[in-house]
């Protein structure tokens, strides 16, 4: 195989790449209103699902989350959401810090998952295969619902969080139940 002549690589992506053909384009959800929850303990996925969740009229918690979802596995979350109406869509992304996204996220203008290391993340994982602890928040328009952080800290201006300077681990797009890009 050859290769197609003048094609180059292209080393980025939007987070979003533009819609195909009868893809639904958003944004989805600028009227919902979020409640902050606070997480108890390393639960900051099923807390983070429970709030999402509840934007539907529903009236769950974390532990309605918990034994349904692997908190390293997505596609889980995924699946969680769409008795709710919900589900997850990837979007591109890579281990930049996640002031490098922050503008774009905010022009979307709809609701995301933003998961970051803690810190930075060593070159190769521990002997148990693990790089280091990661949290994920939730980006709704321009603001930042941190479930870790409680009263005034909980929701920031998204330009002013706190945690801006960590690198992205993943970063997904809430989308209606069966969006064609959902995971």
């Amino acid at each position: 195989m050859g290769m197609i002549s003048g094609w180059k690589p292209n080393p980025s992506a939007p987070l979003w790449d533009a819609a195909t053909r009868n893809e639904p384009i958003g944004p989805y959800f600028t009227e919902i209103e979020l409640q902050h929850i606070l997480q108890n303990g390393p639960t900051c996925v099923p807390t983070t699902l429970a709030m999402i969740a509840n934007t539907t009229g529903a009236n769950v918690g974390p532990d309605d989350f918990k034994p349904i979802i692997n908190s390293q596995s997505p596609h889980s979350w995924s699946k969680a959401l769409e008795p709710y109406g919900l589900q997850l869509a990837y979007c591109n992304q890579d281990l930049r810090r996640l002031e490098y996204y922050i503008d774009e996220l905010i022009a979307y203008d709809d609701l995301f998952l933003v998961s970051f290391y803690s810190v930075d993340p060593p070159s190769d994982p521990d002997s148990n295969g693990k790089l280091c602890t990661s949290h994920i928040v939730t980006l709704h328009r321009n603001k930042i619902y941190d479930t870790a952080k409680r009263g005034f800290f909980s929701v920031s201006n998204a330009k002013l969080y706190s945690r801006l300077d960590r690198q992205s681990k993943r970063i997904f797009r809430v989308v209606p139940f069966g969006h064609p890009r959902s995971v």
